[in-house]
């Protein structure tokens, strides 16, 4: 068993560090930005989610605030993409500060996209799907001979409360980017975060058989395929695991139904985001998952996701959860299912740690550790085809 390198870590100390460019920052928004706001803000703020390990040790902890500005907006119009440049200037943990600059590299779920430079553009409003829908029915009316069915299509439009997409740029409160250093400088705070009072799990015989028992594969509900990897495993009561999730910004995904994949359909057209948007089922020895969580942002196409079953027994007095993550990047069309459907990062051990430094900046995890799998399958595919790689190793967090 090792510790896991999100979060069990040696603190840097207070000695000055250096901080070089191209560090990367993950961040979550403090506040609303919006390209289309007739006057923005004097500043913007952000908190560091997942530490910055440099040689093997934390040197900027989680939680670490961060401050800047909005450089450059400009709404959507007709015919021209909404733009956004974000710059920050300023970050402070506690008594210590430093002056930065740092520019967003990389958008988390977002239909948005990004240039070297940190420029942020948005959706061309004339491609997205209901303005495609819209001028297919314009050309239909343009002809006498189908005038009758673009009545109709527009008339579905109107029964299923098809609305415009939007095409600004509007990112709430909680949405999460990554930000690059552009200049070197220098930071003396070490390890303060949520992170640095977490230790190893005890027992760690017991454990390592506790997760070398669990099945390592979930499998579809109707054809029984293999599907996600378990990676991940929790001990927690009912109650601080739904409160963890909660705090670290998932949300609860709604329940297979027609209203739901209606809901999903709206989603698509509209090219927005569905915060709570359904999950197809997998089984974990023939059980449907107890809980699926998912945190999104302005569109259905990514998502981070992950679906958690509770296992028997309890190790440490807590029970045992085990749960299956993967990053939705993108909607295919599948030959195979005659169905639209998402595709995933393959590297699966991204969104592990994506989970792990999520929950551990709640502050309600008190142990962790990095399990090896001997036996997990090499080679494997979802049911979708997608490739799975990683280490096999499963992340294991005790809760306070």
């Amino acid at each position: 068993m090792k510790a896991f390198a999100a979060g069990l870590l040696f603190a840097a100390g207070l000695s000055a560090v250096q901080i070089p460019a191209g560090t990367e920052l993950s961040i979550r928004l403090s506040d609303k930005i919006a390209s289309e706001a007739k006057a923005q803000p004097a500043s913007i703020h952000a908190v560091l989610i997942a530490p910055v390990i440099l040689d093997g040790k934390v040197t900027i902890s989680a939680g670490a605030e961060l401050t800047g500005s909005v450089k450059q907006a400009r709404a959507a119009t007709d015919k021209t993409p909404a733009q956004l440049k974000l710059e920050f200037t300023e970050l402070k943990d506690d008594s210590v500060n430093a002056k930065i600059s740092a520019v967003v590299s990389t958008l988390d779920n977002a239909r948005e996209t990004v240039d070297g430079s940190g420029l942020i553009t948005g959706i061309t409003p004339n491609e997205t799907f209901s303005a495609r829908i819209d001028q297919g029915v314009a050309k239909l009316q343009s002809n006498d001979k189908y005038a009758g069915l673009a009545s109709l299509i527009t008339g579905v439009k109107q029964a299923l409360n098809i609305e415009e997409a939007k095409p600004d740029i509007d990112y709430d409160p909680g949405a999460e980017l990554t930000l690059k250093v552009t200049q070197a400088f220098e930071w003396k705070g070490g390890d303060r975060g949520p992170a640095s009072s977490i230790r190893e799990i005890p027992n760690e015989s017991a454990l390592i058989d506790l997760v070398n028992r669990q099945p390592f594969r979930t499998y579809t509900e109707a054809s029984h395929r293999p599907s996600d990897m378990t990676n991940l495993m929790f001990l927690a009561t009912e109650d601080e695991l739904l409160a963890a999730f909660e705090k670290a910004g998932w949300f609860p995904a709604a329940r297979l139904s027609a209203e739901s994949k209606l809901e999903t359909a709206r989603a698509l057209i509209e090219s927005r985001g569905y915060k709570e948007g359904p999950m197809s089922i997998l089984l974990l020895d023939g059980r449907a998952p107890d809980y699926a969580y998912q945190k999104g942002n302005n569109t259905f196409a990514q998502r981070h996701h992950l679906r958690i079953f509770r296992r028997p027994g309890t190790f440490d007095g807590k029970p045992v959860w085990v749960c299956s993550s993967t990053h939705d990047t993108g909607i295919d069309f599948s030959d195979r299912d005659r169905t639209f459907i998402h595709r995933i990062d393959p590297e699966i051990d991204r969104e592990r740690a994506k989970v792990v430094n999520d929950l551990l900046f709640t502050g309600m995890i008190r142990g962790i550790a990095l399990v090896a799998r001997p036996n997990m399958p090499e080679g494997a595919t979802n049911a979708t085809g997608d490739p799975l790689r990683t280490d096999g190793s499963m992340a294991v967090l005790l809760f306070r």
